[in-house]
């Protein structure tokens, strides 16, 4: 339909242990909540739906509206760009928004239809919710993307494209609804511990046995007046520009990375991270006890270290580590990092990229702001 707006979704895996089994249902809970939204933006012509989880695409299927392709996303020989052309090309889709399976669980319905607007009022061009490593991409016309060679990883699609064709990359606006990703089990303490959670996902989590005692800790020092909040990872300028307009914050960052994994960075063995290097010479119980001394709560997107010293951790053992659950952890180094990460005087939270941009966000939009004006 040239009028409408196609939505594509691509979601799907082969989770191994219970850890990666929990997030997956989650995830589909909160694809379920999605849809639902999408059918009530009238400028949504359909949502393709990919995926290899059978119940997934049953559930899906009964709400009506959704065109299933149902393939395989946990297959090694899975390539995501490619599956993104032909189903554009077969279609013939002219204005597409794509989600990956997870992406925005607080993402509104004015949003949608604000997204969809940019997308039939321009053209050509390109919308993504980030600059190097996006998790929305919108972009007309859709025959852009056999201007370039379709790119393996989701994540980046919008500078493929903006590279490859040279049309205009623009940002959409910074939200939590379009930035909050559920990439990891601390994404989940987020989503479960505020109110923002749509009805499929918050059942979903109740059947979880989620700790979320650190999280409320870290809220408390969020709501103080000048408390110190350490920021690790991959901490963009708008989260800090947040923060500093509105919240009684002192934050200390450390950014570093950003991109690694857009860039190919992670994949080639190219991060370093200064702060890895510290870590390797001092240890993870001193690193901690540092970390104690500087500020009252922390926030380390910890795959930035993991890049750094490459201890080969499986996703379930990074997982593990996001929730505290160090005893179950056979890698040595990690294990003691998250040990004493959990044993510490402060709350500290572990995670992914999603933890200090969009995690953050939300539980920022949860407090409100501290400065009144």
């Amino acid at each position: 339909m040239k009028d409408a707006v196609s939505v594509v979704i691509i979601e799907g895996g082969d989770p191994s242990s219970e850890i990666e089994k929990m997030l997956v249902s989650v995830r589909q809970a909160i694809i379920l909540d999605n849809i639902a939204k999408m059918k009530k933006v009238g400028s949504i012509g359909a949502v393709y739906l990919v995926t290899n989880y059978a119940d997934l695409a049953e559930k899906a299927a009964v709400r009506g509206g959704v065109f299933l392709r149902q393939t395989k996303p946990g297959e090694e020989d899975f390539h995501i760009g490619r599956v993104l052309q032909n189903l554009i090309n077969q279609e013939k889709l002219e204005h597409i928004v794509y989600l990956g399976g997870a992406s925005f669980p607080f993402l509104t319905v004015e949003e949608l239809e604000h997204v969809c607007l940019l997308l039939l009022g321009s053209r050509p061009v390109i919308y993504s919710n980030n600059v190097m490593s996006a998790d929305i991409i919108a972009f007309t016309p859709g025959n852009l993307i056999n201007r370039i060679t379709p790119p393996g990883q989701d994540n980046i699609l919008a500078v493929a494209l903006r590279d490859g064709t040279g049309i205009e990359h623009r940002l959409l606006k910074t939200s939590t609804g379009l930035l909050f990703d559920v990439d990891t089990p601390t994404d989940l303490l987020i989503l479960a511990g505020g109110p923002f959670a749509g009805p499929q996902a918050r059942e979903a989590l109740s059947a979880l046995n989620l700790d979320l005692r650190r999280l409320e800790r870290v809220k408390e020092v969020l709501k103080g007046d000048y408390e110190d909040v350490l920021l690790l990872g991959r901490v963009g300028a708008p989260i800090i520009a947040k923060i500093n307009k509105n919240w009684k914050i002192r934050l200390r960052v450390f950014s570093e990375e950003r991109g690694m994994k857009a860039l190919g960075r992670e994949k080639r063995g190219e991060a370093v991270s200064l702060l890895g290097f510290f870590l390797q010479e001092v240890g993870p119980q001193r690193f901690i006890k540092y970390i104690e001394r500087v500020c009252r709560a922390a926030f380390l997107d910890t795959r930035v270290l993991m890049a750094h010293l490459r201890p080969g951790l499986s996703p379930e053992e990074r997982y593990l580590s996001d929730l505290g659950h160090w005893r179950e952890m056979k890698e040595p180094f990690f294990r003691d990092f998250t040990r004493y990460a959990m044993n510490s005087d402060i709350p500290i939270l572990l995670g992914g990229h999603s933890l200090i941009l969009g995690g953050l966000w939300a539980l920022l939009e949860e407090i409100g702001p501290t400065y009144l004006y």
